[in-house]
């Protein structure tokens, strides 16, 4: 998921070429191992004869076979000079998969004291909001005006993209989960769940105009500076910014309310476009593909069950360790400052 996978790869494939240069030259070694044979077979038969023609015969057979050690010797000089470079970019490409190391390394824990210093604020503002009785009695009869303005119906935007290098994801497993959820919930007929496959970055926007969603899930992967891997037309990765993202979600704010990054590293994404949208969800770390599906379909159950997304997200957390998997803390839920994710209803509660 991500772009250490790509220098893994690249360190793999140039290895496996030095091992093809390698057969390459100890092909050419034989060949003139062969050639070297015939002379020697050719030079002892001409000392044991007295025939002319036979002794002219050998000497040919001879200059052939030292014509043909030759150019094996010219091959094999032209493969060492190969086989010098190839170990040089396997140099090259394992300082830089070992500096991606260390920096996804140290992004995760700068990322992790964020989240922990980030939580530590939000606990002390609710403490501080619990000291102050009457405001809550005022944030209450606007909660239940909110919840008067939820709409009876909500449009819920899958785009996924799996670019054909990198490493490949179950997405269309994690959109049947989330769909079976949907479906199996009590408020089933309030969600309708639209896929987009093979997402390219014009069809972000073309999608959110078409579909008009009131929650977007971006599912594939993403990378360790905060960016959304799309896809080309030929299947290649395409990097798309944080920015960008944040920027075309602000065009259309209005509507949408949830945006669910199910991707790698997308925790930055999450916490700057709750700028503009209620909510949002990322991921601190890498997620695997099969915590990243059980993760999806629990939220939106919930989600179609009525609860608030507060409850919706620590239900997802919690089907995490139900199943055994120990990325319960590799989401992320952003909230819009001023709003408090127990009062965000995404589908109208009973």
């Amino acid at each position: 998921m991500a772009m250490i996978e790509t220098y893994r790869n690249n360190v793999m494939r140039k290895k496996d070429e030095l091992a093809k240069l390698s057969q390459d030259k100890a092909n050419e070694s034989k060949k003139v191992s062969t050639q070297q044979q015939k002379v020697l077979s050719a030079k002892s038969t001409m000392t044991s004869t007295k025939s002319q023609s036979t002794i002219k015969s050998k000497l040919n057979e001879i200059a052939r076979a030292e014509s043909e050690i030759s150019k094996a010797n010219d091959k094999i000089a032209a493969i060492d000079k190969k086989i010098a470079q190839k170990e040089k970019d396997i140099s090259t490409e394992e300082k830089k998969l070992r500096a991606e190391e260390l920096r996804v390394q140290k992004k995760s824990q700068a990322e992790e004291k964020k989240r922990l210093d980030h939580n530590k604020r939000e606990m002390q503002a609710i403490a501080n909001t619990l000291t102050q009785h009457g405001m809550m009695q005022e944030d209450l009869r606007r909660a239940v005006i909110d919840l008067q303005k939820i709409p009876e119906r909500i449009k819920v935007l899958f785009m996924a993209s799996n670019p054909i290098v990198s490493v490949p994801l179950r997405l269309d497993e994690e959109a049947r989960a989330i769909h079976e959820t949907i479906t199996k919930s009590k408020h089933r007929d309030s969600v309708e769940f639209v896929t987009r496959w093979a997402v390219r970055s014009p069809d972000i926007l073309q999608a959110i105009n078409e579909v008009n969603p009131d929650v977007i899930h971006f599912s594939g992967h993403g990378t360790a500076t905060d960016e959304l891997v799309l896809q080309n037309t030929d299947g290649s990765p395409k990097l798309i910014t944080k920015e960008a993202i944040v920027q075309t979600i602000a065009t259309v704010s209005d509507k949408v309310r949830l945006v669910f990054f199910n991707t790698c590293f997308s925790f930055g994404q999450a916490e700057a476009i709750v700028e503009h949208i209620e909510a949002a969800i990322g991921m601190t770390t890498s997620i695997g593909d099969d915590a990243a599906r059980v993760f999806a379909a629990q939220f939106y159950s919930a989600i179609g069950f009525g609860l608030n997304l507060e409850k919706s997200f620590r239900q997802a957390k919690a089907a995490l360790l139900l199943e055994g998997m120990p990325e319960e803390n590799t989401p992320e839920l952003c909230v819009k400052e001023g709003l408090h994710a127990e009062d965000i209803f995404i589908v109208r509660p009973v």
